[in-house]
């Protein structure tokens, strides 16, 4: 079994799969949401005292597996710094204690294994990562074959949705406010412009969709009731409609067979409809993480672990170093 260790952001998971069948045996996650949603967003050094706090109350948890355990595998990149030290610290205490091997793993990688927890790989796929920190396009051969083929100028998707929920007043995380608010709202009342649209880059860039909102929220605000419903819908049609259009362009010359959505704002109901209709003409495959995994989780990178103990990818105590701007 591998235990995996994920500390990146504002989740603090541990979990534990059996390397033979893939299983999931154990997995818990302690969200860190009403502790940084009065601030607007994660504080870095209070998520790391939350992780600190957290992550041995979960291995205490655990170690009834500790004699089964075959390897330890934490996130080591990205993230932030001081989130991903507490776990890559533990790893590392785990290691030397147990006399195991470590596995470093790539955060991102984490997300497209995401797909396949409990599962066997399906490769290949074009995969968009759309997360707090990253909107990217991937091509996927293999665990060790990823080309990153378009990614954000500026601010991510989720970001932006974060953003625009903290200037409405709706607190954190704004994914799962701003989804719900644009329910009820006309998604064509704001004329927003699509970013990008006469660039011929396939590229993202939120920037100036986030401040053209905020214009719109400012003069909102004016009204004695303010209400932001239609905003938001609007926000989130532009937001994905850039996503879309980006893609369209793309598949001109890169025919998508399977495509998948991962990361945290793959949850969003509302981007899953839209790529859906995108890839009928292309009559390809799309899949997607169970919910309970879009987010940061633990379960994501021991699926990425299986992989690299079979493939015998494994990183030195002296070299397991966190790396917090890296990318794919």
């Amino acid at each position: 079994m591998i235990l995996s260790i994920e500390s990146s952001c504002d989740d603090s998971a541990i979990s534990i799969t059996e390397i033979k069948t893939k299983k999931l045996l154990f997995h818990k996650k302690i969200s860190q949401e009403l502790e940084h949603s009065v601030y607007g967003g994660v504080v870095p050094e209070l998520a790391a005292r939350l992780h600190a706090e957290a992550l041995p109350k979960i291995l205490e948890q655990v170690k009834e597996y500790f004699p089964l355990l075959k390897a330890v595998a934490v996130t080591s990149t990205p993230g932030l710094a001081v989130t991903l030290v507490e776990g890559v610290t533990m790893a590392k205490a785990i290691a030397v204690a147990l006399d195991i091997p470590l596995i470093g793993v790539n955060h991102l990688i984490g997300h497209i294994y995401s797909l396949f927890i409990e599962k066997e790989t399906q490769f290949p796929l074009t995969c968009l990562l759309v997360s707090g920190g990253h909107t990217q396009v991937m091509e996927v051969k293999s665990l060790t074959e990823i080309e990153t083929v378009a990614k954000s100028m500026d601010d991510s998707f989720g970001e932006s949705f974060d953003k625009v929920a903290k200037m409405m007043g709706l607190g954190y995380p704004g994914g799962p406010v701003i989804q719900e608010l644009a329910k009820d709202g006309d998604r064509l009342r704001h004329n927003f412009t699509v970013p990008l649209h006469q660039s011929p880059l396939i590229a993202f860039s939120y920037s100036g969709l986030k401040n053209a909102v905020r214009l719109a929220v400012l003069e909102e605000e004016k009204n004695e009731n303010p209400d932001f419903k239609d905003i938001a819908a609007s926000f989130e049609h532009i937001a994905t409609k850039h996503l879309t259009m980006k893609l369209k362009k793309y598949f001109k010359t890169v025919r998508p067979t399977t495509f998948a959505i991962v990361g945290g704002a793959s949850a969003n109901l509302y981007l899953r409809s839209q790529i859906q209709d995108l890839l009928k003409p292309h009559n390809a495959e799309l899949i997607l993480s169970e919910l309970k995994y879009c987010s940061d989780n633990a379960a994501m990178i021991g699926r990425v672990a299986v992989e690299m103990y079979e493939k015998k990818i494994f990183t030195s105590l002296e070299n397991l170093d966190i790396a917090p701007r890296s990318s794919l």
